[in-house]
């Protein structure tokens, strides 16, 4: 612990679940983290949680791209300069598995979340990155993004395979100025949202068929994944940048 200290990092749709974790950890590693998210509730849930006092929390709408600017422009105004971005929103926002169901529309609501979204939030905070020429960018892909999904649909696993191909590029692009950027891929991480979205679409035995399946017999866990991305956001990760981590027990797996 303290790998992070004097570092400010900002953690997107974070107010539960994966962000959650991964902001208090970055906080237990000395991080000053900013969470945004756009529950209000769900902000103020996580505000009054013991271990989280010193964390900032943003309401803003991710997929409002001019609420975004602004948010980030108040926040460079009081101070914040980010050294660590993880790029956690996102999500299947329920929309249908079978691709002939999903819509234009189910289409174009899961690739702003989870590309349009992370694509203006990394350019929001680049510049500065690139002043002080020093960064970590860790964006949040899938298990679905790189071997596709038993439960998700195309729409959700396309956005996600954007995401990691981004990646790859970003950290060609930015590694001359001291940045960074890499991603964590986790598969069945057990979230109440991902717990409810099994409950829909696969049975109990279904379900247990999965987790007998996985190398290490287990769902995984949040503290799983924010582990990963404590490690590609610290000092010490510098010289490892263009990764895909997998983090989803052997479920799948890549030479």
């Amino acid at each position: 612990m303290g790998r992070m200290k004097g570092r400010v990092a900002l953690v997107t749709g974070g107010a539960e679940g994966l962000g959650k974790a991964v902001a208090a950890r970055l906080a237990q590693e000395g991080a000053r983290p900013v969470v945004f998210d756009r529950d209000a509730e769900a902000l103020a849930r996580a505000a009054a949680e013991p271990g989280m006092e010193g964390i900032t929390f943003r309401q803003v709408d991710m997929m409002d791209g001019a609420a975004l600017a602004a948010t980030l422009a108040e926040l460079e105004a009081e101070g914040f300069h980010f050294d660590i971005l993880v790029n956690n929103v996102g999500g299947s926002l329920h929309t249908p598995r079978d691709f002939l169901e999903e819509s234009d529309a189910d289409w174009e609501r899961v690739m702003g979340l989870n590309v349009t979204a992370t694509v203006r939030t990394i350019r929001g905070v680049l510049p500065g990155m690139i002043a002080r020429g020093y960064g970590r960018i860790v964006n949040l892909g899938s298990k679905a993004g790189r071997y596709g999904s038993l439960f998700t649909g195309a729409n959700y696993v396309a956005a996600k395979g954007a995401v990691q191909s981004m990646t790859l590029q970003l950290a060609q692009e930015f590694g001359p100025h001291g940045i960074t950027c890499n991603a964590v891929c986790p598969g069945a991480i057990h979230t109440p949202r991902v717990i409810g979205l099994l409950k829909e679409r696969m049975s109990d035995a279904e379900q247990q068929a999965v987790l007998n399946a996985i190398p290490v017999r287990r769902a995984g866990r949040v503290e799983d994944v924010a582990a990963a991305v404590a490690f590609f956001a610290a000092d010490e990760a510098g010289f490892i940048t263009g990764q895909l981590m997998d983090v989803n027990g052997g479920q799948g797996m890549s030479s």
